[in-house]
């Protein structure tokens, strides 16, 4: 039998790859922006939107539009009020080296027939605010949120000192129209600050910070305004939402007037006529970037025309006129003092690399993946190698080899263990896969991580369900499963030891207030829908959206578990792999036991369509929608949209085929109009939209 990898090989690979990074992307995304309490850093979190970007232009068979790499920005957190900016706030595409840079400015100049005068600025690492002014003064503050709908932090704004009440008289004059208008920038800790504020924070026993930017983001959403306005926080402003608010038609000019106005603007900005020019100035901000006293983690690059920017318009997540230059990897060498493995909740083993710490663009790392045993064979580390480490910009720790010349003598080539370092069962490597997995289901780490994963956001939701409440429930003897969770009251809740040891040598509890919110959260997850139970079982490669289309095929839990394999995989998406794990989880014993426990709970167990039938009639049924765009003049978001448009039958799906029946294009439409154009495929507005919800009927 030939060792080479069959087309089937790799396209199943890149599928696993793409279902993890999306995992994971989605994770650090709640992570980052609801609860700012990051576990990785920004450049972190590019690299892997990057790599997945890459991934799904090689197989757009993968396409999937609930994949972040189609969502701009991070979820609004429920903490404030919801405030939806005046226009759509856009990510900005990355540039990861120099020749993406210039690959970039070439497609600018082939559209626009020339090399446009160009504006740098330095990238500052900070966190995303939106400023709304009215008859000249600040009326309203809000975050960045998911790009379309931030937070509205006007208090706590107000007490950052830079930032202009009143706007300016010669500012004023610089207003094309009365009114309302919205700036944009960054809300950042200057280096000097972050440290003042972190040395207290460890006088007074509390956890550190851990970057700038975190600190930003958890000053900027503080509850007591108080608190924000001795956080030392500044800003700088460079945007606008609707250039047509002011004189100037170029962002150079822009960014003179605001000065004008009163914004803090960042001094270091350069016009630039050749790709040359702009070379320049990224090659002198990395030279500059550690004697600012602020963080930057690049350069962004904009045309600098308002009006060649409205000829080149936007994608469907980024303007085509913009680009960030991100900074390239920093490099250190430290000890790799072991190597251990983790088990996650599907059983794969991954091994980590346990590192002497060190310091790499900005923060200690101490550990970083290793990925699978073929990585580690491949980059031939081993324990006691010194080994180099890097982040780009602020990237996810990565062990990039060793320096050979320093090996130790003796140093063994490593190996995964073949009994699961939390269970002691088997470890199997299955045909054409790249994992080890512990087959074991009674595995105590594979629990904790699938009761974790219940809880999480894009499942059930359990919001203060976190990794530290689970260990001690698990600890106390109280969750085995997930059916545990609905058993668990207020009361024991409150008493729950947490594992930690106050000064006085007492235990810490959960407490009274924690516990009754968390008691809470749990009741309200009963009701969340069947597509996140299916999803919070942690069914294998059954993601987010793959368990919405299975909750569609299969609108009740009996219908899923009396399904056969062969049927299960003619279910769009699929496909025989997914039906044969599907088909095996409800043939499993101990499965089928949790879900009757879920049942006598109360957990949805069925998609709730029959009390909207009961409303409104399905005239809909059978026609298949695919939403793009923004929806501005509705002022829905799409998932409102295409909740409206099942409500009456119809199908929304990510994707135009052939089969497509109708596409709605908002503002800002992306490749999916273009192929509904290309497929004939006919395309609403929002008023035919808007139509076709109230009264059930696709208008003529």
């Amino acid at each position: 039998m030939s060792d080479t990898p069959s087309l089937f090989d790799e396209e199943e690979n890149a599928r696993q790859r793409i279902e993890a990074l999306r995992d994971e992307i989605n994770r650090h995304t709640y992570l980052y922006y609801v609860k700012d309490a990051p576990e990785i850093s920004d450049g972190a979190f590019d690299s892997l939107v990057h790599e997945l970007r890459e991934l799904e232009a090689a197989w757009p068979r993968f396409y999937d539009a609930n994949s972040p790499t189609q969502r701009v920005g991070g979820a609004v957190g429920d903490q404030f009020a919801p405030v939806v900016h005046e226009a759509r706030m856009y990510s900005l595409d990355d540039a990861m080296n120099l020749e993406e840079l210039d690959a970039w400015m070439d497609r600018t100049q082939e559209a626009l027939g020339e090399f446009p005068e160009m504006v740098c600025e330095l990238k500052i690492d900070g966190s995303g605010i939106a400023l709304t002014y009215a008859d000249g003064a600040l009326a309203q503050a809000a975050t960045r949120g998911d790009g379309t709908t931030g937070e509205d932090v006007t208090v706590n704004i107000r007490t950052i000192r830079d930032v202009p009440l009143r706007l300016r008289p010669e500012g004023r004059e610089g207003l094309a129209r009365t009114g309302s208008f919205e700036v944009r920038g960054e809300v950042y800790m200057a280096k000097a600050s972050f440290e003042r504020l972190n040395q207290a924070a460890q006088g007074a026993g509390k956890q550190p910070f851990a970057n700038p930017r975190n600190a930003a983001a958890g000053s900027l959403r503080q509850k007591d305004a108080s608190i924000t306005a001795h956080r030392e926080l500044s800003t700088y402003i460079y945007a606008i939402a609707d250039e047509g608010a002011v004189q100037a038609d170029n962002q150079y000019d822009f960014l003179r007037w605001l000065g004008q106005c009163g914004f803090h603007v960042n001094p270091d900005v350069q016009l630039c006529g050749s790709r040359g020019e702009v070379r320049a100035f990224c090659e002198k901000a990395l030279q500059r970037r550690d004697s600012l006293p602020y963080e930057i983690d690049g350069v962004v690059v904009k045309v600098n025309s308002f009006a060649l920017q409205r000829r080149l318009g936007y994608t469907s997540r980024a303007p085509r006129w913009a680009m960030a230059y991100k900074f390239p990897p920093e490099e250190k060498t430290t000890e790799l003092l072991d190597i251990t493995v983790q088990v996650g909740r599907t059983g794969v083993l991954t091994p980590v690399a346990e590192l002497e710490p060190v310091s790499v663009a900005g923060s200690t790392v101490s550990r970083a993946t290793l990925h699978n045993e073929d990585e580690v064979h491949r980059k031939d580390v081993r324990i006691g190698d010194t080994v180099i480490v890097r982040k780009a910009g602020d990237v996810i720790p990565e062990v990039l080899g060793p320096v050979l010349p320093l090996r130790p003598e003796g140093a063994a080539v490593w190996h995964m263990p073949r009994e699961c370092p939390s269970c002691g069962s088997p470890v199997v490597r299955e045909e054409g896969e790249v994992a080890f997995r512990c087959i074991s289901i009674d595995c105590p780490a594979q629990a904790q991580e699938r009761l974790v994963h219940w809880a999480s956001r894009g499942a059930l939701d359990i919001d203060g369900m976190g990794e530290e409440v689970v260990r001690s429930l698990i600890a106390a003897g109280r969750l085995c499963d997930v059916a545990d969770y609905y058993s668990l009251d207020e009361q024991e809740l409150a008493l729950l030891d947490m594992g930690r040891v106050n000064k006085d040598g007492d235990p810490i509890r959960l407490g009274a207030t924690v516990a009754k919110k968390l008691a809470a959260q749990i009741d309200q997850s009963r009701h969340a829908s069947f597509g996140r139970v299916l999803f919070g079982l942690g069914i294998r490669h059954v993601g987010k959206t793959m368990a919405e289309a299975i909750a569609a095929a299969y609108p009740t839990m009996e219908q899923l578990e009396a399904a056969g394999e062969e049927e299960l995989a003619q279910v769009e998406g699929v496909g025989p792999k997914i039906a044969h794990g599907l088909y095996e989880f409800f043939r499993t014993p101990q499965n089928i036991e949790v879900i009757r426990r879920l049942r006598k709970f109360g957990v949805t167990m069925a998609v709730d369509i029959e009390d909207v039938e009961e409303l409104l009639p399905q005239t809909l049924a059978g026609l298949t929608f695919v939403l793009t765009g923004t929806l501005a003049q509705s002022g829905m978001t799409r998932d409102e949209a295409a909740e409206a448009l099942k409500a009456r039958g119809a199908k929304v799906s990510g994707s135009v085929s052939k089969k497509t029946s109708f596409v709605v294009a908002g503002e800002a439409a992306g490749s999916k109009y273009d192929k509904a154009v290309a497929l004939g495929v006919p395309v609403l507005d929002e008023a035919q939209l808007l139509e076709t919800i109230r009264t059930g009927e696709v208008p003529a």
